[in-house]
């Protein structure tokens, strides 16, 4: 017989005191300007993601992390900060803030926001000082010239947007920035710099936010002397091996300082780390027990759709992150890549087998996180018009892709209005007509529907004890098919274009496709996952 099985969303109250919440949470990732416009304006903002959390309730996520959203005058999406301890009008206000905070705790629901450790806005009041020749420049990393009359750069430094990683100061001295020129990078040796981001750190989780997101964690110590690199395409290099202004081993000491700052704190308050590391075993050490509590992983999330590559990176991700006691982390998008559907092949096919992957992702042991949209198989936008798009890598070059716009499109909510249901005018980056049949609204209540997927996983990850935090043993399985079991449960992941015949794993729970078997097998579809109660 056929079946494609499904479960009813519930909605459930995860209040109080959880021990180690985050080692299995799953943390839903909002990029504030296009979750939901509370004002009117075609950008999203803190009121519209309040009005809007009960769809995260709905769905089961533990926590939500939001973006920057402080005062900014958004030349890179708001991770260029003027003042870390105020909200950008475009957003909304501290009142705001703290009214969201207030009610994603009275729905049990955690917050964490962005922190940007690793340079300021060019208008921060420090840096402004800074061009003004104050002390304050001893807070950035500014440094003569090479060449004569000091007209080079300081280094063959590129920007991770592409260019060089310096600009010019009016007084002749350079600056460096490793990402716009509009975001200075700061100075790590300054105390005065180490004192500041523990008093914005303490600023916010004053006001009861559960945590942080850590963004370039790996890169605010740099060599000593900043030296040459003496190779081109650096942002091909990230991730791959161990740069002089990424990853080094000086930024674990901060880590250190901000975990002790978190631990003085009740109700275990967390930080996860953007961090760009070469291999899991460097990564690991992100997440000791004395540093921080997670890092993002990136070596999953630019994993290829092949099953052997898929299982060496899950078993390196695992023992890495389990030789130091802490949880590993899996991820398929969020607002810096290509979304997953588009990655694995667009269309059919990739919605396919991004369903497929979900199912794969949210069985094995560790926290999840999910980006904005992912629940309801949007793909990326990849034709919006030039003249639109934000990111400032589209308009530099050698440096990321530098077409970050299409997975920040702003999210359907229903199938009609100016921007479905997203806001009460058009939204900051136009939608695509077939976004109306991707709709919470379209999309709920609709059993072969990816966002019903999604809350069915995710309600049984929350019931079942195999599934969260743990272990697993991988099963024997044929080539291209992935299986492995948890206590009473196995996941079976088929990534081939046609369908396999198996031993039956045991009771079908929840499939990303229509799985036919009988009392002694199972026919798995092609590129779908399948979850076994045993």
């Amino acid at each position: 017989m056929t079946q494609e099985l499904t479960t009813a969303a519930v909605a459930e109250d995860h209040t109080g005191p959880r021990t180690g919440w985050w080692r299995d949470a799953v943390i839903y990732q909002v990029y504030v300007r296009s979750f939901a416009d509370g004002d009117g304006d075609g950008i999203g903002d803190l009121p519209g993601i309040r009005a809007r959390l009960p769809h995260l309730l709905d769905l089961g996520a533990d926590a939500v992390w939001l973006t920057p959203f402080y005062l900014s005058p958004q030349a890179d999406g708001g991770y260029d900060v003027a003042d870390y301890r105020t909200v950008d009008p475009l957003f909304g206000s501290l009142s705001d803030a703290d009214d969201l905070v207030r009610e994603a705790h009275r729905l049990g629901l955690r917050v964490i926001v962005d922190i940007v450790p690793n340079h300021t806005s060019d208008q921060h009041p420090w840096f402004r000082a800074a061009l003004a020749g104050g002390p304050e420049r001893a807070r950035y990393l500014f440094r003569p010239g090479k060449g004569a009359e000091g007209r080079l750069p300081p280094n063959d430094w590129e920007s991770v947007f592409g260019g060089p990683a310096w600009t010019r100061a009016p007084d002749g001295e350079w600056y460096l920035h490793l990402f716009a020129p509009e975001q200075p990078d700061l100075d790590w040796d300054h105390p005065e710099v180490r004192a500041e981001f523990d008093s914005v750190l303490r600023f916010w989780l004053d006001l009861g936010v559960d945590g942080f997101r850590i963004d370039v964690a790996h890169g605010m110590v740099k060599a000593a002397g900043l030296p040459d690199i003496g190779a081109s395409e650096q942002a091909k290099l990230i991730g791959s091996q161990v740069l002089p202004f990424f990853d080094q081993d000086g930024v674990h000491e901060i880590h250190r300082g901000w975990r002790a700052l978190l631990d003085s704190y009740d109700g275990e308050r967390i930080a996860v780390a953007e961090a760009w590391a070469p291999s899991p075993e460097r990564l690991a050490l992100y997440v000791r027990p004395d540093e921080l509590h997670q890092a993002f992983n990136f070596q999953f999330l630019t994993c290829d759709w092949d099953a052997e590559r898929m299982r060496e990176t899950v078993d390196a991700s695992l023992a890495a992150t389990g030789a130091v006691g802490a949880p590993t982390t899996w991820v398929l998008s969020n607002h810096d890549v290509v979304r997953h559907v588009t990655r694995y092949g667009g269309g059919e096919q990739g919605l396919r087998r991004a369903r497929a992957a979900a199912l794969f992702t949210l069985a094995l042991p560790g926290s999840a996180y999910l980006y904005q949209g992912e629940e309801l198989g949007l793909p990326e936008v990849s034709d919006l018009p030039d003249e639109l798009r934000q990111d400032p890598a589209f308009h530099r070059a050698a440096g990321q892709d530098g077409f970050r716009d299409g997975c920040r499109v702003p999210i359907p909510w229903t199938a009609d209005g100016p921007s479905y249901g997203f806001g009460e005018a058009a939204p900051w980056l136009p939608q695509p007509d077939s976004w109306r049949g991707l709709s919470v609204a379209s999309q709920s209540g609709d059993p072969h529907s990816t966002l019903e997927l999604y809350r069915a996983a995710l309600t049984l990850r929350r019931e079942l004890p195999g599934l969260g935090d743990g272990t697993m043993d991988w099963l024997p399985a044929p080539r291209g098919v992935l299986a492995f079991a948890r206590p009473g449960f196995v996941c079976t992941l088929n990534t081939l274009g046609h369908d396999v015949q198996l031993p039956l794993p045991g009771r079908p729970l929840l499939t990303s496709g229509a799985v036919e078997f009988d009392g002694t097998s199972a026919l798995l579809p092609a590129e779908s996952a399948v979850w076994w109660a045993i």
